[in-house]
């Protein structure tokens, strides 16, 4: 992910001042059809089954998942080309997003998912 929403830029200037907010203890994946600027992704879908997703992150230096990072669909949700990080499973902040690599179009029911390893975090 190679983009840091505002509200992320915030937080880690005052973590690195030893300041609060803590830093969040959980982070959670979610998709849409847009990326936007400072604010995140855009367009995630609403219903449908879907649902933004835990992200369990290993490494050091550059950040990768972990975790196999599922997405079930119970109808279309359109075309979707972003990824965006988040520190809330509903609302809360954005913290990052980017273009995946490829777009996937859910035109019904099924599953879109990120293997281990396919997400990556990178400093700098």
């Amino acid at each position: 992910m190679s983009n840091i929403t505002t509200y992320a830029q915030d937080l880690l200037g005052r973590a690195l001042c030893g300041r609060a907010p803590a830093m969040p203890t959980q982070v959670y994946l979610g998709l849409g059809t847009g990326g936007a600027d400072a604010t995140g992704v855009v367009g995630e879908p609403s219903g449908n089954g879907y649902a933004r997703q835990r992200v369990i992150f290993s490494g050091t230096g550059a950040q990768q998942n972990s975790n196999t990072v599922t997405f079930t669909f119970t109808a279309a949700v359109g075309t979707l080309a972003y990824a965006g990080m988040f520190d809330a499973a509903t609302g809360g902040n954005a913290l990052t997003w980017s273009a995946l690599a490829q777009s996937v179009t859910v035109s019904g029911a099924g599953t879109v998912s990120i293997n281990p390893a396919g997400l990556s975090l990178s400093p700098g």
